[in-house]
């Protein structure tokens, strides 16, 4: 559930477990009621279902909500995204890598890098859009990426 990125596959999948789980509990409550003539056991079973919907309602809120507020990918989209331009000849040093899902099959990726000095400002550009294209090879969701170029001691200190 932590990894997916499409809410509506977990939100049916709890609603649904708690609407089975809240019908079984209405029944032994009605059934306990039935059998033993003592009437608390179906508001028993009302109490019970009402603070399994509260508690689903939380876990979902939960979980989604970093997807209503921005969530970075998955630690493993940064780690390879980071490794893979730092192979690249012309980086000197990956200063950063940003993430953030705009929905479950959209990612957004920044990159703060170093490269070499000598290189002119055309050649910068072949690089930015070498690596945009190498990564969205890689990486289906990955929709839109960002290179900045910006010396390493620059990126520390501001």
């Amino acid at each position: 559930m932590h990894r997916g990125k499409d809410p509506t596959t977990f939100v049916v999948l709890f609603e649904d477990s708690a609407a089975m789980l809240g019908l079984m509990v209405a029944f032994a409550g009605v059934a306990l009621s039935q059998i033993t003539g003592l009437a608390w056991f179906d508001g028993l079973a009302s109490v019970i279902i009402g603070l399994l919907l509260a508690v689903t309602a939380i876990w979902l809120a939960v979980e989604t909500k970093g997807l209503l507020i921005g969530e970075s990918a998955n630690r493993w989209i940064v780690d390879g995204v980071r490794a893979q331009v730092a192979r690249h000849m012309a980086v000197v040093h990956v200063n950063e890598v940003l993430t953030m899902h705009m929905g479950p099959e959209y990612i957004l990726v920044t990159i703060s890098v170093d490269l070499r000095n000598e290189l002119p400002a055309g050649e910068v550009e072949r690089i930015s859009a070498e690596l945009d294209a190498q990564i969205k090879a890689n990486y289906a969701n990955v929709k839109r990426v960002f290179v900045e170029a910006r010396a390493h001691n620059a990126a520390a200190a501001g």
